[in-house]
């Protein structure tokens, strides 16, 4: 895995970078196991544009990824490495002892050929996946639930990695790559190790279609509005001294919008 870089035949060349793509060892997808992905230009039922800068993009078939891990006790050889349109994390086809195909997020030193359990006695090695209960403290883990059953709801993305800190009673302490430690239900399950394609944080995509590309649209700064159209619209000449906030009028760079009393208990430390 690494990145590649171009020869400046045309200016958006000079500063692109992109994958080389070395750990895909599987181009097409296992037909079984994707489905048809609906384009919705987040736009909710009504019509409406609920979050901006979305929409177009290249077309995608969405893949079914098991982020429950439940078939318990039952090995599994890794068929191959994909790439995932639909995520900036690799994925890795398993092919079950009984026949039944599934894809799981790849950690960094899964390969091709290596066997994959979830199971309670299950060996620390990447990809297996176990409750928190049963992994040593001080282990890099991911895709963690939230809820027992529900399936792996944090630490899902390319690169990122969580450190089971510590043991409380029905509790463990989670430090999550932003920084927060969070108090998560031992009974719920995890995968050991670090996501892999660890260099998606360092690509420079170098011309705008690129974005396009991966369906994110054009961001208009407010201040080039007019006043109808933002608060930091409008004006003769540049303005300057206003407070940054959202079109709507909200406090926006630094201004906490986290109101949910109900899991305040859970976090130990603020990410900031």
């Amino acid at each position: 895995m690494g990145i590649k870089t171009f020869r400046p035949i045309t200016k958006s060349r000079r500063h692109m970078t992109g994958f080389d793509f070395s750990e895909i060892t599987k181009d097409t997808p296992e037909k079984s196991l994707t489905t048809r992905l609906t384009k919705k230009a987040a736009r909710n039922n009504h019509g409406q544009i609920t979050v901006r800068h979305q929409g177009g993009g290249h077309k995608r078939k969405y893949r079914l990824i098991d982020f429950k891990r439940l078939k318990l006790d039952v090995p599994a050889k890794v068929a191959g490495i994909e790439y995932d349109p639909n995520r900036t994390v690799r994925i890795a086809l398993i092919n079950y002892i009984d026949g039944e195909k599934a894809y799981i997020l790849a950690p960094i030193g899964l390969s091709v050929g290596d066997i994959v359990i979830s199971s309670e006695s299950a060996d620390i090695k990447p990809g297996n996946s176990l409750k928190l209960e049963n992994i040593p403290v001080g282990t890099i883990i991911h895709g963690i639930e939230i809820r027992p059953g529900k399936g792996a709801q944090m630490v899902r993305s390319a690169g990122s990695g969580a450190f089971l800190l510590a043991k409380e009673g029905k509790y463990c302490l989670v430090k999550l790559p932003s920084g927060e430690v969070r108090k998560v239900l031992s009974v719920c399950r995890a995968a050991i190790g670090q996501l892999g394609n660890t260099d998606n944080e360092n690509i420079k995509m170098g011309k705008a279609g690129r974005k396009r590309w991966l369906g994110i649209r054009p961001t208009v700064r407010g201040m080039a509005m007019n006043p109808v159209d933002h608060p930091l619209g409008g004006g003769e000449g540049r303005g300057k001294g206003h407070h940054p906030v959202t079109p709507w009028g909200q406090p926006c760079k630094g201004y906490k919008t986290r109101h949910n009393k109900r899991t305040d208990k859970f976090i130990v430390t603020r990410r900031k």
